[in-house]
């Protein structure tokens, strides 16, 4: 039997269910015996990640994100998922300091954020449709030097 295990959960793109959603994907992956960092890390990526949902691909209205957390051996796969307007250009999206939205004081670091916090980082997207965002990270396998 694999080492792996899944959860799936839904919901509105509320700003305020932002650190429900990194606190949730946290907490499963407690198993992992992650050190401190390894989960501020993850918890900063996911915020990222939703705060996209919620300013870029839903301009602040309230529509539904779904995230399916994956743990395989070591590793958390997190996809977090919109079904917004999605991206016409997705390496440029990715490029730090750009943003489609200034006019909010965005500073365009999320996605140069998620790459520095997880080990890798995936985005799918097609305009009129959603982005799917897809991070990965090894946690737990830190070995003190003095054990």
């Amino acid at each position: 039997m694999e080492d792996t295990n899944e959860m799936k959960m839904e919901f509105d793109s509320y700003s305020s269910n932002e650190s429900f959603a990194r606190v949730a994907v946290a907490a499963f992956c407690t198993r992992l015996n992650p050190t401190l960092e390894e989960l501020s890390d993850l918890k900063t990526a996911i915020s990222e990640a939703i705060t996209n949902c919620i300013i870029h691909a839903y301009d602040n209205q309230i529509r539904k994100i779904q995230i399916i957390c994956r743990i395989k051996g070591q590793e958390v796969e997190v996809n977090i998922i919109d079904h917004g307007k999605g991206m016409e250009d997705v390496a440029k999206a990715m490029e730090p300091l750009y943003t489609t939205r200034p006019d909010l004081d965005r500073s365009g670091m999320g996605f140069a954020f998620m790459e520095a916090f997880m080990d890798e980082v995936q985005v799918e997207s097609t305009p009129g449709e959603g982005t799917c965002v897809c991070m990965r990270k090894k946690l737990g396998c830190f070995t003190h030097p003095y054990a």
